[in-house]
């Protein structure tokens, strides 16, 4: 049984509740963890995620299997609804912080899925400031996609789900630009926050999320006490240079060792 956080944002939006993979995200999140352990982190983290988000949101199919006791017991014949490997899939890399997170999905579907239905596209994108180094928005300055999207699932995993403009924008790119129908769009975060879920619900409601953490950190002691989503205007996970609080510092520059 798969358990998630009780909160009033809408049906769309998952926020696991697991005490080992929270507790590996806040080893994750220390100040005192640096290279090489962050990237073995991110990579049992997204494991775990992409994982979940295969058993609850991917087709399935009636199946019958003969198992290794066949040749000895005719009984040896499983008839289960199990997941659907021929299902097409799209990881996309919103470079920079989600290189790794799109790399570790693209390999573990092609291992589990016929390799000809999984691809992985790219992204560059970066977040736009203004001269007080206030977010202000966000630029796409080039892409490489493989192909139509039709009848395809559609991944986004991008660490941080903080002000929702990457993801946003991303999703604007595909819908204008790519031809096809996919089956669902889905971002998987290992956190995110009440103002990255308030603007993807507004600009793309359809998008379902997985994450495993929501922080909220500068709402009242008040706030802090409700169900989220409860008084949502009123939560506050991003700070005035739109980083995430409690957060994990820009997981971009910390995966990459390049802090500009």
């Amino acid at each position: 049984m798969i358990v998630e956080i009780k909160h009033t944002y809408g049906k769309n939006y998952h926020i696991l509740s697991d005490p080992f993979l929270s507790s590996l995200l806040a080893l994750l999140c220390s100040k005192d963890t640096h290279q090489p352990l962050i990237t073995d982190l991110i990579k049992l983290l997204y494991n775990a995620l992409i994982a979940r988000v295969v058993g609850l949101e991917f087709p399935q199919k009636k199946c019958v299997i003969k198992t290794r006791m066949h040749p000895t017991h005719k009984e040896a014949v499983l008839k289960e609804k199990l997941i659907d490997f021929n299902t097409r899939v799209v990881t996309v890399n919103l470079a920079r912080a989600g290189i790794v997170p799109s790399q570790l999905c693209y390999e573990f579907l092609n291992h589990i899925f016929k390799p000809r239905y999984v691809r992985q596209d790219h992204i560059y994108i970066n977040r736009t400031v203004d001269d007080q180094s206030h977010v202000v928005g966000s630029q796409i300055s080039g892409y490489k996609i493989g192909g139509s999207i039709e009848k395809t699932i559609v991944l986004f995993p991008d660490p941080m789900g903080a002000t929702g403009g990457s993801i946003c924008e991303t999703l604007q790119l595909y819908k204008n630009r790519v031809q096809g129908n996919p089956l669902k769009w889905i971002s998987l975060h290992l956190i995110v926050t009440p103002e990255y879920l308030k603007k993807v619900k507004t600009e793309h409601p359809h998008l379902i999320v997985y994450g495993l953490r929501l922080d909220r950190g500068l709402s009242s002691k008040r706030i802090l006490k409700t169900i989220p989503g409860t008084y949502w205007n009123q939560e506050r996970g991003l700070n005035r240079y739109q980083y995430i609080v409690p957060g994990a510092g820009g997981l971009g520059e910390i995966l990459n060792n390049a802090f500009v």
